[in-house]
């Protein structure tokens, strides 16, 4: 027999998924049949697998320690043996804005991808991993139920705000929050080209999976663009390049990226959608390293306002260029 204790990572979701996730090695009929004949019970009673489970649920399996083992060594030992970063509390390869017992919100370097492309890969998730096991936040034996992911995604040299869901609870909100909108989202961007007013646009945008590139149009053609809108405010122009503040209003692939090119004012540093010639004079110049755009706030749903410093990129090219950084404030 044995017994487990529902914690708070694991709290709110079906016990048949689960149990699903527990037994990765079992097959759903299984799973099932152990509920019917009360192998498996919750709080000490049959369970049809349905039950949303909550902090301080008792899952009880009537099983040999052979039979435990042999459903659920597979998954859950495939990633213990990962190779996670090493972080320490005084040397974290990302700061960390805002956190909750739910939810985690980080400032991403530019370079770090947000989740792996590739088996291989390191991405900001596995550190964050690294740093909730440090942190005591979650237990590596909670992984086999449960893992903590990030709920927005920013491309690899796009720096800022990333969020992720340190239990269940935070990862649904904040995933459902981000779909319905409600939580606002603003960017940091020094584009080519001096830019006048405010301006909302709008468009359409698809994506060639075989380039990884995406393509804006004002109508759709095909049936398959995704409708986007992107709005956006000069904060100041000078030397033919622009800082805008921008309002993702949807979230689509590149779209800040590509939205802003199909304009002709591309952003500097970008290597796809970007001018080739500024992009080679801003790096011999300033020696940047990545295309200046920045997720730099996220206003939550009660208000608060989270901010994301800028990089060093950033405020090197404002600090000489156009003189309006001060060094530890981030508001401009």
């Amino acid at each position: 027999m044995r017994e487990i204790l529902i914690e708070k990572n694991q709290a709110g979701q079906r016990f048949d998924k689960y149990l699903k996730k527990l037994l990765c090695g079992a097959n759903s009929s299984f799973i099932y049949k152990m509920l019917r004949k009360k192998n498996i019970v919750l709080n000490g009673k049959k369970s049809e697998g349905a039950e949303k489970l909550k902090e301080g649920d008792k899952v009880t399996l009537f099983f040999s320690q052979e039979t435990f083992e042999k459903f659920t060594a597979s998954e859950t030992e495939s990633f213990r043996i990962q190779n996670l970063p090493k972080v320490k509390k005084d040397k974290l390869p990302f700061q960390v804005l805002y956190e909750t017992r739910d939810i985690l919100i980080i400032n991403k370097p530019s370079g770090m991808l947000s989740q792996k492309g590739e088996k291989g890969d390191i991405s900001a998730n596995e550190y964050i991993l690294s740093y909730l096991l440090l942190t005591g936040s979650i237990r590596e034996t909670e992984f086999a139920t449960f893992r903590p992911s990030v709920c927005n995604r920013l491309d690899r040299n796009t720096s800022g705000i990333l969020i992720a869901g340190k239990t269940l609870k935070g990862l649904q909100e904040m995933s459902e929050n981000l779909k319905n909108r409600s939580l606002k989202k603003y960017y940091y961007a020094l584009v080519k080209g001096e830019v006048s007013g405010r301006c909302r646009l709008k468009g359409y945008l698809i994506k060639d999976e075989k380039t990884n590139r995406v393509y804006v149009s004002k109508k759709p053609d095909t049936g398959q663009e995704k409708p986007i809108e992107t709005e956006y405010e000069p904060i100041i122009t000078k030397n033919q390049a622009t800082l805008l503040n921008i309002h993702l209003i949807t979230g689509r692939s590149h779209q800040i990226r590509a939205h802003l090119s199909a304009t002709g004012h591309p952003i500097i540093g970008d290597p796809k959608y970007g001018d080739r010639e500024v992009n080679e004079r801003y790096k011999k110049q300033y020696q940047i390293t990545s295309q200046l755009l920045h997720a730099r706030s996220l206003i939550l749903e009660d208000g608060r306002e989270i901010i994301a410093p800028l990089p060093k990129d950033f405020t090197r090219i404002l600090g000489e260029e156009n003189g309006i950084w001060q060094p530890g404030i981030p508001e401009v």
